[in-house]
C-alpha cells in the first residue's frame, strides 16, 4: 500500500473546530498566516484546521479548501471563506516551513453497513430543530440524502462535540451522537421559544 502521509502540510490551530462539508469565514491577519493563505491560494493547496483547546493541539483536525476571498486589506489580510473537505491525524509537527506545518495521515471510516434506525433517529430530530429554529420543512428525500458531518456543519455545535464526531470513526457512532446533541437542542429552542430561536439563527442553526 503506498504511503497516503502528506509532508509539509500547512496548519492552522485554532480556538474553533471545522468539520468536513462546513464553510466558516476566517479572517487572517498574522504575517504567517498571511503567507500560508497566499501559498494555498496560489497553488490551489488545502490547508487543516486543528483546534487548540487549552494549549493543547489536538491530533485529529479537517482539511479545509479555500471557497472564496472575500476582502483583501490594503495590509495583506484578508477575509476568505473555507469548507472543510476531509479528516486526518495529524502524525507529527514540522518546523522548517515559516507557518505551523505538519505530516499528515488520512483517517477512514469502520467499514460498517449503515445502521439504518440511527440514521433515521438523527435525520428526524435534525428536520425538528432545523424546522423549530427556522420555521423550514425538510422533505424526507432532503433529510435522506444528509450524513452526519452535513447536519452537523449547519449547526453551531460546542467545538467539544465537533470534535468528537472528527474523532469518530464510525458514521453510526456520529448519528447517535448527533440524536443525543439534537435532542438537547430541542429542548433548549423549546425553553428559548421559537420566535427567539430564529432571531438567533443566522445562516446556522444555534444553541448552547
Amino acid at each position: 500500500m503506498p504511503d497516503q502521509r502528506e509532508r509539509g502540510f500547512p496548519l492552522f490551530p485554532l480556538g474553533l473546530v471545522a468539520v468536513p462539508t462546513e464553510s466558516l469565514p476566517l479572517h487572517i491577519f498574522e504575517d504567517r498566516y498571511k503567507r500560508m493563505i497566499n501559498e494555498c491560494l496560489q497553488h490551489e493547496r488545502e490547508f487543516g484546521i486543528v483546534w487548540l483547546a487549552e494549549q493543547e493541539l489536538k491530533s485529529v483536525g479537517c482539511a479545509c479548501e479555500i471557497e472564496r476571498l472575500l476582502e483583501l486589506g490594503q495590509d495583506g489580510s484578508m477575509d476568505i471563506l473555507v469548507r472543510g473537505t476531509r479528516v486526518f491525524e495529524l502524525v507529527q509537527r514540522e518546523d522548517e516551513l515559516p507557518y505551523p506545518a505538519g505530516t499528515i495521515a488520512p483517517l477512514a471510516d469502520a467499514d460498517e453497513e449503515l445502521d439504518v434506525d440511527a440514521a433515521r433517529t438523527a435525520r428526524t430530530l435534525y428536520g425538528e430543530l432545523v424546522e423549530q429554529a427556522t420555521d423550514k420543512q425538510l422533505s424526507e428525500q432532503e433529510l435522506g440524502a444528509l450524513d452526519a458531518y452535513t447536519m452537523a456543519g449547519t449547526v453551531e455545535l460546542g467545538a467539544d462535540a465537533k470534535q468528537e464526531l472528527l474523532e469518530l470513526r464510525s458514521e453510526n457512532a456520529r448519528m447517535r451522537l448527533l440524536a443525543m446533541l439534537f435532542r438537547t437542542a430541542i429542548e433548549q429552542l423549546e425553553l428559548l421559544g421559537r420566535a427567539h430561536a430564529r432571531a438567533r439563527s443566522n445562516g446556522k442553526v444555534r444553541f448552547g
